[in-house]
């Protein structure tokens, strides 16, 4: 195996499973030339890598410096679900992701409800949470007591922190004690809420956290009420909580039930609503259906929250809390249909930023919040939601009709056929061909192979006369 020696500028053998030291140190340069030494042909991959670097050098400088040892860019293809009429309001809304038929399922959607209505949203709550987790020995009574006394100092403490956010109307809004002992010996928290306003929050409440960190163990070792022992308390660690069960959206569509004639030529839409129900009745009692049936959701979720620049991971985190906060993994879906109505609800826990972060460094998702019209974090919050209902719905509307796979591999062909290195004039053939037969790997292989085929005659090609098209 190759590696690149930075002493000599050349590649060298080197061992499997190298461990090296410093390579957080190397330049960008050196980081990909050791990186490509570990691969059969080096300067190929090196080649590779190279080809998806920013022609800009600034821009590249901005996206090498994002992250950590950094190589190159990790292109996703960005693109736009229109249509979305969200309270009364029309949005194009950019989406990141890499998986066929999902941003096509969203723009049919909305398309679908901007003639019944549209999405319709309400912000329920926007707390977010931090704690400061600590332990300590003492009369519980005693510091019971003395809260009123600690959360003075706690806020009093933090002024220099908050004012910047008071003054955009968020801040620290309470401060609890959490008592834990009886799950674990001594184990108590400091329990804080915020409102962030338009900022994601994170560093803003990591600050005020390890600050209160510092103010609690001066508290107990100054205070006159506490001797001895109870003076001392170990804070093991101060941080926000990615679960925000009281940062809360909730979206719906909702329409009188004859408005659904037509999604399926053989069922009405009081029949397409009884399935559509019971498939989402199925999700509130299966773990295994819930769990596809929530993933759904968050296709449209994660491709908004990544074009926008905030942090599908925590987004998800919380939200699939949320789903087992009963103490069973369930839908995040309600469904009402009664009264001739149907009406199909989200509601999720959903903590996002418009300032701060990437929001105002990566030039997409600049351009990305600038298309939706520069909104706020609640007004992204009810975007945001309205894509994952309008995601879950039309695979949901899929599975209860025709089936999932016939319109997902339709989507996936290009994906086949570049696998198989289809031409242009084999692409144009045969998105005409599956337009009437299924798509499989399979299949389109046996299609590739026949059009490859020296006998066959490209002129004999017309469209939905198959006969003709498979004549030799």
């Amino acid at each position: 195996m190759q590696g690149f020696s930075l002493q000599t500028g050349k590649y060298s053998v080197v061992k499997e499973k190298e461990i090296i030291c410093g390579f957080s140190k190397l330049s960008r340069d050196e980081k990909l030339s050791y990186i490509a030494g570990h691969y059969e042909d080096p300067e190929r991959f090196r080649k590779d890598l190279e080809s998806y670097h920013h022609p800009d050098p600034e821009k590249q400088k901005l996206f090498d410096e994002f992250s950590e040892n950094t190589l190159t860019n990790y292109y996703m293809p960005y693109g736009i679900a229109p249509n979305f009429l969200i309270d009364g309001k029309v949005y194009h809304v950019p989406m990141v992701i890499e998986e066929s038929s999902v941003v096509a399922a969203a723009a049919k959607t909305a398309k679908f409800w901007s003639e019944r209505g549209g999405f319709h949203t309400e912000i329920i709550s926007v707390e977010k949470v931090g704690q400061v987790h600590f332990f300590w020995k003492g009369n519980k009574t005693k510091l019971n007591t003395l809260l009123p006394d600690l959360v003075e100092k706690l806020r009093e403490g933090t002024l220099q922190i908050t004012a910047n956010m008071r003054k955009r109307g968020g801040g620290i809004l309470n401060i609890d004690l959490v008592d834990k002992t009886d799950e674990i010996a001594d184990y108590f928290q400091l329990k804080a809420t915020f409102n962030t306003v338009d900022s994601m929050g994170a560093n803003f409440i990591n600050s005020v956290l390890e600050e209160f960190a510092v103010i609690l163990r001066r508290f107990f070792q100054t205070s006159p009420y506490f001797n001895g022992p109870e003076r001392n308390v170990e804070v093991v660690m101060s941080i926000l909580s990615n679960y925000t069960p009281e940062c809360l959206v909730r979206t719906w569509v909702e329409c009188d039930m004859n408005r659904l004639d037509g999604i399926d030529d053989e069922l009405t839409g009081e029949e397409f609503a009884f399935r559509f129900e019971r498939a989402v009745n199925i999700a509130k009692v299966d773990t295994f259906r819930a769990t596809t049936h929530n993933k759904g959701i968050f296709n449209g979720i994660d491709s908004v929250v990544l074009a926008t620049g905030n942090d599908f991971r925590a987004v998800e985190a919380s939200s699939h809390a949320y789903a087992a906060k009963n103490g069973k993994y369930t839908s995040l879906t309600d469904i009402e249909t009664g009264d001739g109505k149907f009406r199909y609800t989200l509601t999720l826990p959903l903590s996002l930023g418009t300032v701060g972060g990437l929001t105002n460094l990566h030039p997409l998702v600049v351009n990305s919040l600038k298309l939706l019209g520069n909104p706020n974090a609640e007004e992204l919050m009810r975007i945001v939601a309205s894509v994952g209902l309008a995601n879950n719905f039309g695979a949901l509307k899929s599975l209860v009709t025709k089936g999932i796979q016939k319109g997902h591999m339709k989507m996936h062909l290009m994906n086949i056929l570049n696998q198989f290195k289809a031409t242009e004039a084999e692409k144009k053939l045969a998105r005409e061909y599956f337009k009437e037969f299924k798509v499989t790997v399979k299949s389109v292989q046996d299609f590739l192979e026949m059009l490859r085929d020296p006998s066959f005659i490209v002129e004999n090609f017309f469209p939905g006369n198959h006969e003709v098209f498979f004549k030799r």
